[in-house]
């Protein structure tokens, strides 16, 4: 046999060795469709967690709360009637404010309760400020500046309820007293200074109106002399009356002038007819009547000369008598057709006389009027201003009365409803309040933080997110079980194998010679150092060989026809648990009585011979190398006759390099003498050797640890198996929690309760 140990530095460069996964770039495995009851899930997982949570908080909010001083409010209530006039008489008590302006008239007097004028003296006299601490820890001079500035008030508060005229002064102090006196004094200093700014406003005016006033009698004696004049430069006490009578008078000439143009040229006409000689002329004048009966007369002699001329002669008396008659009457006819021109020219030149007369009177008349008209237009701006300046003058100084009358008439449409009364409770702090905040919100917060945690983990959790994510099947899940982690470690050994004596030294391992001449191994493995913690609490270990048996049969029972022989158990990612996964699976097995092997093909870090106790400076590093056949290499148990192990042996970077090309050859001709043979590897990821052994083996199952493993990294190991080939049965989740899934799969409680007589029957 050559030597089995290797330099240093060859095991150093083993070191070197990239031990983390590499997980491929383009591979983004799906994402699972996440449904309501699977965050019910989660909250359920950390209940206890959230629970905690909220109990902290709760508990911090009751304790802080009951440490901070109460603070008391106290509301002096001020009621704002629209309907009460702003004055006694005058305009003033009769308007009111509009409707519409009610919501501004309201955070008007809101605004001025919080003034200076209104606050200041409510803050001297009970120092405020120092109350408040508004001046603590201020230098003088800049306390001074602070007390000079304009007075607000950090714990007064102004509110108005909805659809109400009312208005509420709110102040909060560590002394009930004090905040009532200090609201009610605030109430009273805003009513105050209400009225002296009414007070002021009205004087402010009365004084400007009586300045206006002495200007304006000024003016109003100025306007009624200027009247008093020019009524006296016109000689008339109404410029009115006397433009009134000449219009009169004016209308009247008028007429009569045109009646005399009218007679005057009818007159004419007549006149210039009789002028012509015409008798028809003269019988149309005035005097015509006359004139036509002496014509008469005048045909009646000469009807009558001819007459007696046709019996008498010229000589007759009678005839001469006829004759005298006629001639008498001619006389006078023509008498009086020389009176009747010369009263036609007569009465002409009388209607032309008149019709100038009046023409002269209408002329001066029009000149009369046109000149009283013009001074009238003076007058009567003269009068007008006059007028208003009496009216105005009267006006202002009815103004003037009823300002101070109003004045000194304090408004009630602004008043105190009622005062403030010291308050029994506090309102600050609420401890109800805060511990149900308290707890709301940190119930909120705890759950979110939950359920981002879960949606941020990107690590595979239960069986039904890893079928979906990574569109494989999982074979089956494996328990938590503390007390394994204490058993299958290098700090479980005996003693003896601690301090560096050989097992076999003190017949822990017994030598044979198969054949009777290759020099063999067996070793005495106890079930309870491999099943069973020493401390006899096997509940865990029970279920989780339970689970192995149920992990057993999904791989091999699906695949019986094809009588799978080989089988590899490989991981993304280190300590995902595959070691002791294979040693309890080929336990399992060979209590079945089936010939069973465990070959550990991890060269970088083996780990079966130190899970088992077992010596581990000769195994299938030897084997490839060619020192020792693999045979050669080999464990037999004497618990289960069925059971070999062949281990990695001294750990070798060379020889890990020939796995891939002598791997097959070894599993050809143990699957002759085996049943099922079991291979741990290094992670697949990043390692070469566990490529080649997944192409040699029937089948491969990939381990990943539930709520650690990467879905990425796990991904990229099915991926790459697929590349490869290789058979891949499935995934098996490890240390799964039942918190973790809701009890998904496990029931770990039944196990108990079945295993409860477990000690009885295992002695």
């Amino acid at each position: 046999m050559r030597q089995l140990d290797r330099s240093s530095a060859e095991f150093t460069d083993m070191k070197r060795l990239p031990l983390e996964p590499q997980v491929h770039a383009d591979f983004e495995p799906a994402r699972p469709a996440v449904s309501t009851t699977h965050y019910l899930l989660v909250i359920w997982r950390h209940k206890w967690r959230i629970a905690g949570f909220v109990a902290t908080c709760v508990l911090l909010s009751y304790l802080i709360a009951s440490r901070l001083t109460p603070v008391y409010e106290a509301t002096a209530t001020i009621d704002v009637d629209f309907r009460v006039p702003a004055g006694v008489v005058g305009q003033e008590a009769s308007q009111a404010p509009p409707s519409e302006d009610a919501d501004a008239f309201l955070a008007t007097q809101s605004e001025l309760i919080q003034s200076d004028a209104v606050l200041r003296p409510v803050a001297q006299k009970f120092n405020l400020l120092e109350e408040e601490k508004q001046l603590a820890k201020l230098p003088a001079e800049r306390a001074r500046r602070k007390s000079d500035a304009p007075v607000y008030l950090n714990n007064l508060k102004i509110d108005r309820p909805v659809n109400t005229y009312l208005l509420e002064i709110n102040y909060r102090s560590t002394d009930p007293q004090l905040a009532a006196d200090v609201a009610n004094a605030i109430a009273r200093s805003y009513l105050d200074h209400t009225f002296e700014i009414r007070l002021q406003s009205s004087t402010a005016l009365a004084a400007f109106m009586e300045k206006q006033l002495d200007e304006l009698r000024a003016k109003m004696e100025r306007s009624d002399l200027a009247l008093a004049k020019f009524e006296q430069e016109l000689n008339v006490i109404n410029p009115e009356d006397k433009t009134n009578i000449l219009s009169s008078r004016l209308l009247q000439l008028n007429t009569e002038f045109t009646n005399a143009q009218g007679d005057r040229v009818r007159k004419e006409a007549a006149y210039k007819s009789l002028q012509s000689g015409s008798i028809a002329a003269a019988e149309v004048s005035g005097q015509g009547e006359e004139l036509y009966r002496l014509q008469d007369r005048v045909n009646q002699a000469k009807q009558h000369l001819a007459s007696v001329a046709s019996i008498y002669g010229p000589a007759h008396q009678e005839y001469r008598k006829a004759a005298n008659d006629l001639a008498e009457v001619q006389r006078q006819f023509e008498e009086m057709r020389r009176s009747v021109a010369d009263r036609v020219e007569t009465d002409y030149k009388q209607a032309l006389t008149r019709e100038q007369m009046l023409g002269k009177a209408v002329a001066e008349t029009k000149a009369e009027y046109d000149q009283l008209n013009a001074h009238s237009f003076q007058y009567q701006q003269l009068k007008r201003e006059a007028e208003t300046n009496k009216a105005l003058y009267s006006d202002l100084e009815r103004r003037i009365k009823e300002a101070g009358i109003n004045a000194g008439f304090q408004n009630s449409s602004i008043r105190i409803a009622d005062l403030a009364r010291p308050p029994d409770a506090p309102v600050f702090p609420r401890k109800r309040l805060y511990v149900l905040l308290a707890f709301m919100g940190s119930l909120v917060l705890a759950v979110s933080a939950a359920v981002l945690a879960d949606v941020l983990d990107n690590t595979i959790r239960d069986p039904e997110q890893a079928a979906h994510a990574l569109d494989t099947s999982v074979l089956g899940t494996l328990p938590v079980v503390k007390e394994m982690r204490r058993l299958l470690n290098p700090g479980s050994r005996t003693p003896a194998e601690s301090n560096g004596e050989n097992p076999a030294a003190r017949g822990g391992i017994a030598l044979a010679l198969p054949g009777g001449s290759t020099p063999a191994r067996r070793t005495s493995l106890h079930r309870k150092h491999v099943l069973y913690p020493a401390s006899g609490r096997y509940e865990g270990i029970s279920s989780y060989e339970e689970a192995v048996r149920t992990l057993r049969n999904a791989i091999l029972l699906p695949d019986f026809d094809r009588n799978m022989r080989s089988l590899l158990v490989t991981s993304a990612m280190p300590a995902e648990g595959k070691s002791t996964c294979i040693i309890h699976l080929a336990i399992a097995h060979a209590e079945q009585g089936k010939r069973t092997l465990i070959i550990d093909a991890d060269l970088r870090r083996p780990s079966i011979h130190k899970k088992l106790g077992l010596d581990g400076s000769v195994g299938l590093s030897n084997a490839l190398l060619g020192e020792l056949d693999w045979k050669e290499t080999v464990f037999h148990t004497d618990d289960w006759p069925g059971l070999d192990v062949l281990p990695a042996g001294t750990a070798s970077r060379r020889a890990s390099d020939l796995i891939g090309s002598m791997m097959i050859d070894i599993l050809d001709e143990a699957e002759k003498e085996y049943d099922l043979i079991l291979v741990d590897a290094p992670p697949l990821l990043g390692f070469a050797e566990t490529m080649q052994v997944a192409t040699a083996v029937d089948g491969v199952v990939v381990m990943a640890r539930a709520g650690q493993t990467s879905r990425r990294a796990v991904g990229s190991v099915l991926a790459t198996l697929k590349r490869l080939r290789a058979n891949v049965i499935g995934l098996v989740l490890n240390e799964v929690d039942k918190n973790s899934t809701g009890g998904y799969y496990y029931y770990h409680g039944d196990y108990r309760k079945y295993y409860s007589q477990a000690p009885e029957q295992a002695s």
